[in-house]
């Protein structure tokens, strides 16, 4: 049991090592984080007609997300009222027109309300009835979308789901402004990877721009070099070696991009990717989008300056390439991150290839970028398990950032604000569970 107070467990400047590794504290966090803020369900289009449904973790919870009658979209438990099995299976699927428990064939609504229960004439005389809401599926309290993107909460209360996305939500807005339509799709498959750390390892890491320059040497260098010999011989590379080589940019390259960090946990690491080339492929996408928008809304959709957007505690988006990483913790030493690629709708086929190729290179558990932080965690959380010492500091630039209406934006890319503004917003979150203690 954690004996250490809030306010010593987070430091200005640094943290206790039992924020990982702490069993009790990671209950706390399941309870008072991920089982009460808007957590994301995933993609409207992953449950595109009647019946289909996605089951996925919120926190320790198993939920469902379907698609009902009415077009609508539910998000339940996942859990048979009767004897507590669990409906849905498998990961995703289309249930028909009702859910029906392979234990003892109770069947559901879409919206989860009972529909019929085998022998009722059984609970004559019982407390038992039909009409019982206990009799029914249980529903997150809260569900909303924002530009096809859905959320629930499993709390009554607190911030909408704009309020709590807040200047965030430009992850989604940059994601569908690419389209000429304004809308993505999911693309069914999703890679899974287990990280055998702790979940705000790679929270951190998506904002940490001193990282890549030594955990990615090897990949990026060895990318840059092959991509200067092709330019060289050929008077060009694919565009794909780019997506490698950049992660070799030198300290003062990275030092100079800014993070925005706001009261929340969110946060933006700014930095364009360089991906408007001026091939003909990008040529026509630039055109469509311009008779879609406008050219000077356009360009304005085109020119954002995003690499990551983080949506604290668990999501991660690169809407330049349509790529969304979730978190679904396990335990205070296992993660389970679900990566994600998207199409845009109306934009031509080149141009999902290379957000293909982005996900296939960077983002899939095969690629040496994602293994190398994978290791990087792993290593992280066995250090922070033994007795090697007390703290993780985040010392890096305190004081030094600039804060506006309670932004703070960084003025060196690799000021440690990044993890100080998101153990900020952690200790918000647990305060009541520290209050009640």
């Amino acid at each position: 049991m954690q004996t250490l107070g809030l306010d010593q467990l987070v430091q200005p400047d640094r943290v206790h090592k039992s924020v990982y590794t702490d069993q009790h504290l990671f209950d706390l966090e399941m309870e008072h984080i991920f089982e009460s803020a808007w957590v994301y369900c995933g993609h409207e289009s992953q449950v595109k007609n009647t019946g289909d449904y996605f089951t996925f973790d919120i926190g320790r919870q198993p939920m469902i997300m379907v698609r009902d009658k009415t077009g609508g979209i539910n998000v339940l438990y996942n859990r048979c009222p009767h004897r507590g099995v669990e409906l849905c299976g498998n990961q995703s699927g289309n249930t028909g027109n009702a859910f029906v428990c392979s234990y003892h064939a109770w069947t559901f609504h879409l919206d989860g309300k009972v529909r019929a229960i085998p022998l009722m004439k059984g609970y004559e005389g019982t407390k038992f009835t039909a009409d019982d809401p206990m009799a029914s599926m249980v529903a997150a309290e809260r569900v909303d979308s924002y530009r096809g993107f859905v959320f629930a909460s499993l709390k009554s209360t607190g911030p909408s789901l704009v309020d709590f996305l807040g200047e965030a939500k430009v992850a989604f807005d940059d994601m569908c402004d690419r389209s000429p339509v304004g809308e993505v799709e999911a693309v069914p498959v999703c890679h899974r990877v287990v990280q055998h750390s702790n979940w705000k390892f790679f929270m951190e890491n998506q904002l940490d721009a001193l990282h890549p320059s030594v955990t990615h040497q090897s990949t990026g260098v060895s990318a840059r070099r092959v991509e200067q010999r092709l330019k060289t011989e050929k008077g060009s590379a694919p565009l794909f070696f780019h997506y490698l080589s950049t992660f070799a940019s030198s300290f003062d390259q990275w030092d100079a991009v800014q993070t925005v960090n706001f009261p929340n946990g969110h946060g933006i690491l700014k930095a364009y990717m360089g991906l408007r080339p001026t091939d003909p492929d990008t040529v026509e996408y630039e055109d469509i989008l311009k008779k879609a928008y406008g050219p000077e809304k356009a360009e304005e959709y085109l020119s954002r300056s995003i690499h990551h957007v983080l949506i604290y505690p668990y999501l991660s988006v690169q809407s330049p390439l349509q790529q969304l990483r979730c978190l679904r913790p396990v335990a205070p030493n296992k993660t389970v991150s679900e990566i994600w690629h998207f199409r845009l709708k109306g934009a031509p086929e080149a141009i999902y290839q290379r957000a293909l190729w982005y996900y296939n290179l960077v983002n899939s558990p095969a690629t040496m970028i994602n293994a190398d932080d994978l290791e990087n965690w792993t290593k992280g959380q066995l250090g922070l398990e033994s007795k090697g010492g007390e703290w993780v500091s985040f010392h890096r630039n305190y004081g030094q950032d600039t804060e506006k209406n309670g932004v703070l934006y960084s003025n060196n890319g690799t000021s440690e604000v990044v993890m100080r503004s998101q153990f900020k917003a952690w200790a918000n979150y647990l305060t009541p569970a520290f209050k009640a203690a």
